[in-house]
């Protein structure tokens, strides 16, 4: 893990507070708003330049890893979410959908880096990786159409417009540019490794700014971070046994096992959090939650990782 990487959390709050300084200046908060979309869309396009989209038919060879991955992430993680959401946020619509948009979007890139460290299998995770991007992308609409249409917040119109321009635009640009730099292998890696601590900068200017921009609010309403610390907590808890059991009903190897339990915990806040921000723009508490989400997110996938560790140690 970069510096960069391993402060994650540390560099996410403390864009959280500066936001919140900031938008205590009028000039600031009026403007601050405008700065979200093109710092997202750039963090994205980043984000999908290191994502080796080419490599889609490699999810395939492991069929049973690969088909028990995704009925974990694309059919019961969204039913699971949606009980969780209608038993603890059925009386705060935005909460409810930001909670929804952060569980049944699978991680695209943390989740490598705690498989690693508990001695998963990192190859396999790997391969899974662009089938669960694309997956998610054109999932999350139909999801929050069926999960978070009846609240009256989701406007079919503005959902669908910001999946284009957030999620695609960036998708296409990233592959035209991979296409380009094909055949300079040397330069293509060259520039992804220059890029790569720029995704976590960029998503912590876009945090800043959504803080500057709607702190005032968000710091009138802090008894909400109690309300979804409970069902994030119990997501995890549960996820990891779940995972864990088909693990070994289906007599996964140990590495094996670790993939499939961090593959179905790691969630992807950045790309929720995108699609919030320009489709909910007038809800910050939708993207309140998408924010929390990996504060709490990265200490409790570091601490399995070593629970995992342990597990193995002792069989």
């Amino acid at each position: 893990m970069s510096i960069i990487e391993k402060l994650y959390s540390i560099i996410i709050l403390a864009a959280v507070i500066l936001g919140l300084s900031l938008g205590q200046v009028d000039l600031i908060r009026i403007y601050a708003e405008s700065f979200i979309v093109p710092f997202l869309l750039a963090m994205l396009y980043i984000t999908f330049l290191h994502i080796p989209l080419d490599q889609l038919k490699k999810s395939f060879k492991n069929i049973k890893f690969t088909s028990t991955s995704l009925l974990l992430n694309f059919v019961w993680t969204p039913v699971f979410a949606w009980l969780l959401a209608m038993i603890f946020l059925s009386d705060h619509p935005a909460l409810y959908i930001g909670f929804i948009m952060l569980m049944v979007t699978p991680c695209t890139d943390w989740y490598l880096i705690f498989t690693g460290i508990a001695r998963g299998n990192v190859a396999l995770s790997a391969a899974i990786l662009p089938l669960n991007l694309v997956l998610q992308v054109l999932l999350l609409p139909i999801y929050l159409l069926l999960f978070a249409g009846s609240t009256g917040v989701v406007e079919v119109s503005f959902l669908v417009e910001s999946v284009l321009v957030v999620l695609l635009l960036p998708l296409i640009l990233a592959v035209m540019t991979n296409f380009l730099l094909k055949r300079h292998k040397g330069l293509q890696e060259a520039i992804l490794v220059k890029l790569s601590p720029l995704p976590i900068l960029l998503l912590s200017l876009a945090i800043m700014a959504m803080f500057a921009a709607q702190g005032q609010l968000l710091l009138q309403n802090l008894e909400l971070l109690w309300i979804i610390f409970l069902p994030i907590l119990l997501f995890f808890i549960v996820n990891l046994f779940i995972s864990q059991k088909a693990g070994k009903l289906l007599k996964f190897s140990y590495k094996d096992c670790v993939s499939l339990s961090l593959t179905t915990l790691a969630r992807n806040s950045p790309i929720a959090l995108a699609i919030a921000m320009t489709a909910f723009p007038d809800e910050p508490f939708i993207a309140l939650i998408l924010v929390i989400g990996p504060l709490l997110e990265l200490p409790i996938l570091a601490g399995i990782s070593q629970v995992l560790l342990w597990t193995s140690a002792q069989n």
